[in-house]
């Protein structure tokens, strides 16, 4: 972690993976906040079957072998820990306050990510903290909180904010992980650890696992194939290469698809801050991209 680049821009079949995990992830709020399965049974299901999915190519590879893959799959159970945390904040904020706003706030994970890999010793040049800075005040501008926000809302901007600080423990998790360990094999642990301790939740919330709607099972579909592979999956098979800090500024990006989705697809209008709030966001990340890419100067002490 202390030897990688993390402000290094990805290249090669990194760059459309990480678009496409944009646009996966981009679906899942307004997909969460359109239905009607309780949301225990909806982060069950999806972890269950992106763990079932991905297990014959885990299997296949055999990485339980070695004193190292042992403890990369250990770090894979507490990366599936912090991820079901992370579901568990993500769902209720989509359902307690708006979906641009839960959001925008979950989506200040790269700030968490990048301080936590500066207090694990890690470099981020001070060139690229500007942008960062403007990326989270861009968020906040879409977030249109004032001070009259009803304590429903105020509870699921809390939990979005939670969840985005879990979420940047589980991505740095995986990318060290995945370092020892194949990405399928990481995942199935991950996701299996995710469906293992959610489950006691379906039951002590009376959570049903079936009698849904054909609608309800498509839009957990799409909730499986958008947001767990072509979003979670396609990032932590980025995280072998990638920085965990710019694949979490990356997210970022899931900000405007969400609300723009919403505003089509659930009739959610965006905060009056959006639209200017958008143009800060993409504003920072650029930014933070070209300024983390220009060499710092040398000091002189």
């Amino acid at each position: 972690m202390k030897d990688q680049d993390h402000t290094k821009l990805p290249t090669g079949r990194d760059i459309p993976f990480l678009i496409l995990g944009v646009l996966g992830i981009g679906s899942s709020g307004p997909i969460i906040a359109k239905a009607i399965m309780p949301i225990p049974t909806m982060i069950f299901w999806r972890n269950l079957v992106g763990a079932l999915m991905m297990m014959p190519f885990a299997i296949a590879r055999g990485e339980w072998k070695t004193k190292a893959q042992l403890n990369a799959i250990r770090w894979s159970v507490l990366a599936g820990t912090l991820l079901a945390t992370h579901f568990v904040c993500f769902f209720w904020a989509m359902k307690l306050t708006s979906v641009a706003t839960g959001v925008a706030l979950t989506a200040t994970q790269p700030i968490f990510a990048a301080l936590f890999i500066k207090l694990a010793g890690g470099h981020i040049p001070k060139k690229s903290i500007g942008g960062m800075v403007i990326a989270f005040l861009s968020v906040v501008a879409i977030t249109g909180i004032d001070l009259n926000i009803s304590v429903r809302a105020f509870q699921g901007d809390l939990l979005a904010v939670f969840g985005g600080a879990v979420g940047a423990g589980y991505m740095i998790i995986g990318a060290s992980a995945q370092k020892v360990i194949s990405t399928s094999t990481f995942t199935t642990v991950c996701y299996s650890t995710c469906a293992i301790l959610i489950f006691p939740v379906v039951l002590l919330t009376d959570s049903n696992l079936t009698g849904y709607s054909g609608t309800q099972w498509l839009l957990l579909a799409g909730l499986i194939i958008g947001a767990q592979f072509l979003g979670h999956t396609l990032f932590n098979f980025t995280l072998k290469r990638v920085s965990p800090a710019v694949v979490s500024l990356v997210v970022f990006f899931e900000v405007p698809v969400s609300a723009l989705l919403a505003f089509a697809w659930l009739g959610q209008q965006p905060p009056s801050g959006t639209i200017p709030g958008i143009i800060g966001l993409l504003f920072g990340c650029t930014l933070f991209v070209l300024r983390s890419n220009q060499p710092e100067s040398k000091s002189n002490d």
